[in-house]
């Protein structure tokens, strides 16, 4: 059934009018590739408290192209096994897998700076949406998709086929890469990590460029653009803001239980230099996940709703709790590291430098460490070592 052509010419019309789609190969990929057949069987829609299913059978025909070809992110799967078909109901869960907003998928794609004959490795497959695109241009040897869900794979496998594209669809850890197919030209990651994995560079060709989503939090993380080296080394920057699900072999367990048992115990209380709220913005979010990697920033209440703040690092048993006073905040600490310390360095620098986006941030990946800086700053500057 070809009646989704008009809507996927109006969407490439929309993305080259937002100035996210360029590239006329990639358009016409955008024109020729129909979203509606990798969003089967069905997509959860969000309305808070529940996810309600749609699938292409329990709705007009009109209306699913209207939901594939909108400018939102999809969510295909929750808790790691429930799909829209199964649901007869609005449904509670966690989103595990999804359709990434098209603006998203394409500007990353433009990204990568593609010419005809690059080998791509893709991690996380999800729909096979994004793969089909880069199919379309590169041809369906040239690219290698790995995706960690089996019932995922399959699905995005079933639906690629159907478009015609007989790619590499490989179930496996894509932190791991897939040595393979090795080398690539081009590595793309459609989910975040907490670092871009040793094993991606080693797979990839001198020259070479790996895209990824750096971050544990669900906002606050960067999309690093690294070119690989002739010494095995890759160099790069941070190129804009990027939200993706977590890899699921890096999902952070959120801190739960009693939080009061957890803080009881601090070793030190002063009033805060910046306020934590800061932390609910991206830039400041994304120093904080540098300058303390593993924390994580949690947000509470009592039972007569009075708003609690705090950091927590479970692996190093150390946290930093936020009592507001008056106009400021006091900060309670306790462990072997203090967080809020190593967080507000960063935030008081940040600040005094005129605080810059999130595209200056520059990185180098080696064997050994990963390391983070901001030019012309050195308080803003973070080693985070693997050994």
């Amino acid at each position: 059934m070809n009646d989704s052509a008009p809507e996927r010419r109006r969407l490439a019309g929309l993305l080259a009018d937002k100035q996210v789609l360029t590239l006329p190969w990639l358009r016409a990929a955008v024109e020729a590739v129909p979203r509606e057949q990798f969003l089967n069987p069905g997509v959860l829609l969000d309305e808070r408290r529940a996810w309600r299913p749609i699938t292409p059978r329990g709705t007009t025909r009109a209306e699913w192209l209207r939901l594939a070809y909108g400018a939102e992110t999809l969510t295909t799967q929750l808790d790691g096994h429930l799909t829209a078909d199964q649901c007869g109901k609005p449904v509670t869960g966690v989103p595990t897998s999804s359709s990434t907003d098209p603006t998203t998928v394409v500007g990353m794609i433009e990204s990568l700076d593609l010419d005809a004959g690059h080998r791509v490795l893709e991690i996380g497959t999800g729909t096979g949406y994004s793969t089909a695109l880069m199919c379309h241009y590169l041809g369906e040897d040239n690219v290698t998709t790995v995706e960690v869900d089996p019932e995922v794979a399959a699905r995005a496998d079933a639906a690629l086929e159907a478009a015609g594209f007989s790619t590499w669809t490989v179930t496996g850890d894509g932190l791991l890469g897939h040595p393979r197919r090795a080398p690539y030209d081009r590595v793309i990651a459609t989910c975040a990590v907490r670092r871009i994995p040793y094993s991606w560079i080693r797979q990839t060709k001198q020259g070479g460029v790996i895209l990824a989503t750096i971050g544990s939090w669900p906002y606050g993380t960067g999309l690093a653009k690294v070119t690989v080296n002739e010494d095995g080394t890759a160099e790069g920057r941070i190129i804009g803001r990027s939200s993706f699900m977590q890899a699921r072999a890096q999902a952070v367990a959120p801190v739960a239980g009693d939080l009061s048992a957890r803080t009881a115990y601090a070793d030190s209380e002063r009033t805060a230099k910046v306020s934590p709220l800061m932390l609910e913005e991206w830039m400041p979010a994304f120093l904080a996940q540098l300058a303390a990697p593993g924390a994580q920033f949690v947000r509470a209440a009592t039972g007569d709703g009075t708003p609690l703040l705090y950091v927590f690092d479970p692996e190093r048993e150390s946290f930093a709790e936020f009592l507001a006073e008056g106009d400021g905040w006091t900060v309670r600490q306790g462990g072997p590291v203090a967080l809020w310390d190593d967080m507000e360095r960063a935030l008081v620098a940040w600040q005094d430098a005129g605080a810059p986006d999130i595209d200056a941030v520059r990185l180098r990946v080696t064997a050994e460490s990963h390391l983070y800086w901001i030019d012309a700053i050195p308080a803003l500057r973070w080693e985070h070592r693997l050994a």
